[in-house]
């Protein structure tokens, strides 16, 4: 997946993955080495993460629902920056329906805002389900 910050025209990433099931939500990034610029991981259905276990800081995008007048795309309700490993809970983000988990400095280096339109969408060679 792409995800493209429509409001100042930024990709956060061209190489997001979905975590979409129970299972893949709970394991999310743990017992990875980290993050390279572009990867990242869309947490579906979820309004709030955890540090446990991890090796290694991200920034975390949490999404709202898709507003289907504007072509679905999410807006941006809260920005985490530089969050560390093994802090626990991140608190719960009300209204969110999702989280973008990227590398640390991908918020800064995007300008990426609450309030911002996210659009995620097939990255060029994804192959549709």
């Amino acid at each position: 997946m792409r995800a493209h910050n429509l409001s100042r025209a930024t990709d956060l990433g061209d190489r997001v993955e979905v975590a979409d099931g129970l299972w893949d939500r709970f394991m999310g990034l743990m017992g990875r080495r980290g993050l390279e610029v572009g990867a990242g991981l869309w947490l579906t259905g979820s309004n709030g993460i955890h540090m446990m276990f991890m090796r290694f800081a991200i920034d975390a995008v949490f999404l709202g629902r898709p507003d289907p007048e504007r072509d679905s795309a999410r807006p941006v309700m809260s920005v985490h920056r530089g969050l560390r490993t093994w802090i626990g809970l991140v608190p719960f983000v009300r209204g969110a329906s999702s989280v973008l988990e990227l590398p640390v400095g991908t918020i800064e280096r995007t300008g990426t805002a609450v309030g911002d339109l996210i659009a995620l969408e097939p990255a060029a060679g994804d192959v549709p389900a």
